[in-house]
């Protein structure tokens, strides 16, 4: 889902006047930083997926986790598929967001074979059919979160629609943001629903937010 509504890469802020000055603020930047990252070479992203997948697979947190709750990676977006099918092999508990239209929210399902269990969801992405199991969201060991920005702060900015926020929201263990270089501020707006992250990777660097719980 990678994650909010998640169909705006490289779009211009829409410019409401009934809109509250943070939520301007989040649209000029999240213009900027869609734009941002469309303009990098496709090499580069494959090159810095492979390096956050190695990162990730040498992280204590994430070895040590036995349910994770990865992204279907959108363009534009770091690629970690390559990492869920390793922890499929491995025998961790996976899990991707399941969109509910009745409820029009998003859910946690058991993901077990990449091949069978999935389908294409809520603006094409890739999320697990019907008959995969829900997963508890407050037995989590860790949640690998999308966004269109991050400060090292541990906030992020998503596209808009607060599907993450609300899912996040219910979610125990680590919550790790997963993004370019390119894509992190020195500061993000925070509205009352945001869900601050606990740390942040990125292809050069971490960012803890939350040192203590990681």
């Amino acid at each position: 889902m990678a994650g909010d509504a998640r169909s705006n890469q490289g779009e211009k802020a829409v410019v409401n006047p009934q809109e509250s000055p943070i939520r301007r603020m989040k649209a000029d930047l999240r213009a900027k930083l869609c734009a941002a990252v469309k303009a990098m070479p496709v090499a580069q992203q494959e090159a810095d997926s492979r390096r956050v997948c190695g990162t990730l697979r040498s992280w204590t947190a994430y070895q040590n986790a036995r349910s994770i709750l990865f992204f279907a990676p959108m363009p534009g977006e770091v690629d970690l598929w390559p990492l869920l099918i390793q922890a499929l092999g491995e025998g961790k508990q996976v899990g991707l967001p399941h969109y509910d239209r009745n409820r029009r929210v998003y859910e946690a399902r058991e993901v077990k074979n990449a091949e069978q269990d999935l389908k294409a969801g809520l603006m094409g992405i890739r999320e697990p059919a019907s008959h995969c199991a829900p997963m508890a969201l407050k037995s989590l060991d860790l949640a690998l979160v999308p966004g269109v920005g991050f400060a090292p702060s541990g906030r992020r900015l998503g596209r808009g629609k607060g599907y993450y926020d609300r899912l996040l929201s219910e979610a125990g263990g680590i919550h790790c943001g997963i993004g370019w270089d390119e894509q992190i501020c020195s500061e993000i707006p925070l509205e009352p629903h945001d869900i601050v992250l606990n740390c942040i990777l990125t292809p050069s660097q971490w960012h803890f937010a939350s040192p203590g719980k990681v």
